[in-house]
């Protein structure tokens, strides 16, 4: 007889659920992993409350184990989101069926407080066929299966296995570039200044990639990245990138420039399970505080519901170690994750600053993210300053700190370390402000 759950907490929460599943991939060549994300769940909260819903959820964990029998790996991933692991080979016609045992099921209704609830899903699922592909690229993939799924208007499930993407002349290419650009230093980082706006003095810097492509000069690296992201070295051209930051930092602290740097983050940094580990051993040997460290990540990752984007999160801040949004506005943000979400700074996507002149819905946007960071007490960061006129809005609406073409676009080190020693931009704005006039 399967023993029922008398409450959520006695599941797997998501860091012992990836716990499990690294257990699992150690000790099982084949298996595979199911996100199911309950649909509408938010409808019985907003109707009742959370006990009501808590009550939902232990009914919908209780008869997925009656689906699927005593032995089945179970976890919680998040509020709505449940994992499920079936271990052995599990073709994509098994793993559907299973799907379609889940969905018939369930035509059944929930009950709570007397009121029918029928609960419909939206399903990942992510094979392992290959033994050498980790237990975190699985999660990876079950994560972007259940992304489509949604995304789906005529089809609730998803399916992929560790070997769907193809090989394209073009990407191997892409792949040469990138093995080539590393081995011959052909990247570089360039750093953009961040400025206090009150006041023009340089108070951090963002560090940025670029290609110095043999024939064709300084290049954005975005090719580059999109290789790096399709053949699994986004961790390597990462770990380059972090170094390298890094080190400058340990240069600039040398000079006795004591400012904070940030570092771009990408989706695929946050599923190595070395990050923390790497950034640990870089802040000890350059001897460097980790409090001059910022991370950022652009809005959709900040605002994943990913459980290893959230652990890797945790054990980075525990660091010591600030973590920024960027391109704020630019998706679809959640605010309840905004608020839950432990942020150093926000910053206003450059699309909302260029236009501030003559759009006021965009002067609104600011002011809204200003009374944002005011009540989480984080720092607001307007991007894409290019004009006298935008500076001054900014400065009205109490925005504090920014950077742009109008201060500076990103340089090489050693231009930014003499924008450094001269420490402001009041000469260039003053003279700026002139022409203008004029």
């Amino acid at each position: 007889m399967i023993q029922k759950h008398q409450s959520l907490s006695t599941l797997s929460n998501r860091y012992h659920f990836i716990d499990i599943i690294e257990r699992v991939a150690s000790s099982h060549p084949y298996f595979s992993l199911m996100l199911v994300d309950v649909m509408r769940f938010s409808d019985v909260s907003s109707a009742f409350d959370h006990r009501a819903g808590d009550e939902i959820l232990l009914q919908i964990v209780n008869r997925i184990h009656v689906i699927f029998g005593e032995g089945l790996i179970l976890g919680r991933v998040s509020g709505d989101i449940f994992g499920l692991v079936f271990e052995g080979r599990q073709s994509q016609l098994i793993m559907q069926s299973k799907y379609q045992r889940l969905v018939e099921h369930f035509k059944t209704p929930l009950y709570t407080n007397e009121t029918a609830f029928i609960a419909d899903f939206n399903v990942g699922i992510a094979s392992r066929t290959n033994k050498k592909v980790t237990a975190t690229k699985l999660i990876s993939l079950a994560e972007a299966a259940l992304k489509q799924a949604k995304n789906n208007q005529h089809q609730n499930c998803s399916f992929v296995n560790d070997n769907q993407y193809s090989v394209t002349g073009r990407g191997l290419a892409l792949k040469a570039d990138l093995t080539r650009a590393m081995k011959n230093d052909e990247l570089e980082l360039y750093f953009q200044p961040k400025v206090n706006l009150l006041t023009t003095q340089i108070i951090g810097a963002e560090c940025l990639l670029r290609w110095n492509h043999p024939l064709d000069g300084v290049l954005f690296p975005g090719s580059l990245i999109e290789a790096a992201e399709s053949y699994n070295m986004m961790n390597e051209l990462g770990h380059w990138t972090i170094s390298n930051a890094l080190s400058r930092v340990e240069q600039l602290n040398k000079a006795g420039i004591n400012i904070s740097v940030s570092i771009n983050l990408s989706p695929s940094q946050l599923y190595d399970v070395s990050l923390p580990k790497l950034l640990s051993d870089l802040l000890q040997r350059h001897k460097i505080q980790a409090k001059t460290i910022e991370l950022e990540l652009t809005e959709d990752v900040a605002l994943s519901n990913s459980l290893m984007v959230k652990r890797q999160l945790d054990d980075i801040r525990a660091m010591g170690l600030n973590v920024s949004m960027d391109d704020f506005g630019k998706g679809y943000s959640n605010l309840s994750f905004i608020r839950d979400l432990d942020l150093s700074a926000i910053k206003i996507d450059k699309t909302f600053v260029m236009e501030l002149e003559q759009n006021p819905v965009n002067k609104a946007i600011v002011e809204a993210t200003k009374l944002i960071c005011d009540a989480k007490k984080c720092e607001v960061v307007a991007e894409g300053i290019e004009t006298v006129q935008q500076l001054t809005i900014l400065k009205k609406l109490g925005i504090r700190s920014g950077q742009g073409f109008l201060f500076s676009p990103a340089v090489k080190f050693d231009s930014f370390l003499r924008l450094c020693e001269t420490g402001n931009f009041e000469q260039l704005l003053a003279d700026k402000i002139r022409t203008t006039a004029g």
